[in-house]
């Protein structure tokens, strides 16, 4: 009789827990959206991006397999220049710019820091390693407060699963902010702009979906990358929607191969670091 109710009593406090934990994040959200949610659609101020487009041109190069990577090795020695970009960022003010040129410079923001984070661990096999989160079992440095906008101390994860996925609410969210990876989107050898940020983001998935650590169809069975699985929702209900996504972007063969699939068999991630060899 005690088990039964030690287990029901451990029941309860399990679900009232969890129900709390939903209540907290679901506020902290909407802390973001009351923060960063206002935007000004008649503005014409154009964020300067060109030092940030000059580094990736520099730095950033294709590789044969389709895979941009980083020369982080020379990128190093322009560091300040990458810092002195992330600082000019922190002083703009959001709520001045319009949603398209908000979404540019988040998605240059987080690319520049991680960019930054990874320099300052350099040589290091993988982000995952740069374990600089705050808590005793965090992972990589997407918890750690990196910049301050608008006076608001904000992380990685802050950007990209509080302010662009939440507020933004675009699936190519997911093909703009880069986490230095060889499995993730390729980080682009310029910057996103407000003027060509529809091209630039249909462009990012068309890369990716049509690559092979995007989408690969082989004997009849498609494997994707885990993006569509950690972040599902984020292109629809199921695995239905994520197909009619990958018809949208697809280029051939997959475009005809897609043709004769109705799911996902597996998934798969490739987090080594995106290190130009």
């Amino acid at each position: 009789m005690r088990t039964q109710k030690s287990q029901a009593t451990f029941a309860t406090f399990g679900i009232t827990l969890a129900l709390f934990l939903y209540a907290a994040s679901s506020l902290y959200a909407a802390s973001f959206i009351s923060m960063f949610g206002k935007s000004n659609e008649q503005s014409t101020i154009q964020i300067d991006h060109s030092g940030f487009s000059k580094l990736l041109n520099m730095y950033v190069s294709l590789d044969k397999a389709g895979l941009n990577r980083v020369n982080y090795a020379s990128l190093k020695a322009k560091q300040p220049a990458l810092k002195a970009y992330i600082s000019q960022l922190e002083g703009v003010k959001i709520s001045d710019l319009s949603k398209k040129e908000q979404f540019a410079l988040w998605a240059n923001l987080y690319n520049a820091v991680t960019l930054n984070v990874v320099l300052d661990a350099y040589p290091v096999k993988s982000i995952k390693d740069i374990d600089i989160s705050p808590g005793l079992f965090s992972n990589g440095p997407w918890g750690k407060k990196l910049v301050t906008i608008d006076g608001n101390k904000l992380s990685l994860d802050d950007i990209e699963h509080k302010i662009l996925r939440v507020i933004h609410k675009d699936p190519r969210v997911h093909y703009a902010v880069n986490c230095a990876s060889i499995g993730c989107p390729n980080i682009q050898n310029k910057a996103f702009t407000g003027a060509a940020l529809e091209t630039q983001l249909d462009q990012a998935a068309s890369d990716y979906i049509n690559s092979n650590r995007g989408v690969i169809i082989k004997n009849g069975k498609l494997k994707a990358s885990k993006i569509y699985s950690w972040f599902k929702k984020d292109f629809g209900t199921n695995q239905k929607n994520i197909l009619m996504h990958f018809k949208k972007y697809a280029k051939e063969p997959l475009k005809a191969k897609l043709s004769k699939i109705t799911s996902i068999n597996s998934y798969f991630y490739d987090w080594s670091l995106n290190d130009k060899k």
